[in-house]
């Protein structure tokens, strides 16, 4: 990357540090990994001994973190290995931000050292199977028994490391009757317990490799201690709030697949010739790969962008919002591009633009579908008066 560094020196090593371990590690394993839809162990373990899962997490409970734009990039590195990858610390890095944030001391001292080791995963479960985006819609309620505990009836989809997470960030109705809904929205610290099952495995086109799961509750009790801050009604703007470091993530891995497909494209267009010259030279392919080259860089500098502003303590939506549309579309412009320069390979197994290909979608509809952050984008803009 040219131009100015947005990272001090220390986080520069971070990033090498996670690219080096993509190009060594990742990269010769994530072909058959994915194809095999087998959960990745050996390389989250070793994305725990890095410190992937703590970059949210301050002292006293972790290392010191690191500023988002050094969350981004590292995301990005993730993401150009493997995209699931990137996936299992998104989340994750999100319900930190949310403890650190919101937490109370005792929430903080008891989940956040964990977290930041590895030891312990964390999700996030908002979507329901009949809400999608619309978080205001969802109908999973927690109820307050005599006991001071919460009573959890309800159903969550689309959760990330739904099997293997010690911790789910549970949004919630605790107060069905609100008016508006959102006020009536709670975050419960949960934990896997009777009541609480994985009610299926989620069928993907691509994101293989790390489960994506329904969760049933039915009956399901969470300590009235577990309740995100200690104040009912604060849900959803905590987990807004919560999202807009999450949109960061996801269009930080849209440039990393973008990256990916670009480089592997470079390669192929060197090496291959037609009509006895390498096929770059084609203005056909020569214009591809410019244009594929200009829509990741200005994709890249938006992710930044939203990760500076995030850092300096104001409300990012439309900031991450903007990232997050432009990234992801653009990262499926670049994938559909890459077939285009590899013909018939691009098509083939054997090579990786296929799997390009097959993960870019879901940026355009995870953390928000695209048309949910247009919403959020010309919300902002009208409260802003503009940029």
């Amino acid at each position: 990357m040219s131009g100015h560094d947005p990272l001090s020196p220390e986080e520069r090593a971070v990033v090498d540090v996670v690219r080096d371990f993509v190009d060594r590690d990742v990269r010769p394993l994530a072909r058959e990994l994915e194809h095999a839809n087998r959960y990745p162990e050996q390389l989250v373990e070793r994305m725990k001994q890095l410190g992937v899962f703590g970059l949210a997490v301050p002292a006293p409970y972790g290392p010191a973190p690191v500023s988002a734009p050094c969350f981004a990039l590292v995301t990005e590195e993730l993401a150009r290995g493997w995209m699931s990858l990137a996936g299992a610390m998104g989340g994750h890095t999100v319900v930190c931000s949310l403890l650190v944030r919101y937490g109370t001391p005792e929430q903080r001292e008891r989940w956040l050292p964990r977290l930041a080791t590895g030891e312990v995963r964390a999700a996030m479960a908002l979507t329901e199977p009949g809400g999608g985006s619309d978080l205001q819609a969802l109908r999973t309620t927690a109820r307050r028994a005599a006991d001071g505990s919460y009573v959890v009836q309800g159903a969550k989809t689309w959760i990330t490391n739904a099997r293997r997470a010690g911790l789910i960030a549970l949004l919630v109705k605790t107060d069905p009757a609100a008016e508006p809904a959102h006020r009536g929205m709670s975050v419960l610290l949960a934990e896997h317990g009777p009541g609480m099952t994985v009610s299926r495995d989620l069928p993907k086109l691509g994101y293989k490799g790390v489960e994506s799961c329904e969760l049933a509750f039915d009956g399901f009790r969470v300590p009235g201690d577990a309740l995100l801050g200690g104040r009912e009604g604060r849900g959803f703007g905590q987990m807004m709030r919560g999202l807009e470091i999450g949109r960061i993530q996801v269009a930080a891995r849209a440039v990393g697949v973008g990256r990916a497909a670009l480089e592997d494209s470079v390669r192929y267009a060197q090496q291959r010739e037609s009509f006895g010259k390498p096929i770059w030279r084609h203005q056909a392919v020569g214009n591809l790969l410019a244009e594929m080259a200009t829509s990741l860089s200005a994709a890249r500098q938006l992710v930044l962008h939203a990760a500076r502003t995030y850092d300096g303590g104001q409300r990012a939506d439309l900031e991450a919002g903007m990232a997050k549309l432009f990234a992801s579309e653009t990262a499926m412009r670049i994938a559909l591009d890459a077939v285009r320069v590899h013909g018939g390979y691009g098509y083939s197994t054997e090579f990786d633009v296929e799997r390009y290909f097959r993960d870019a979608p879901l940026m355009i509809v995870g953390e928000g579908t695209n048309e949910i952050q247009k919403d959020v984008i010309v919300r902002q803009l009208m409260r802003r008066g503009g940029l």
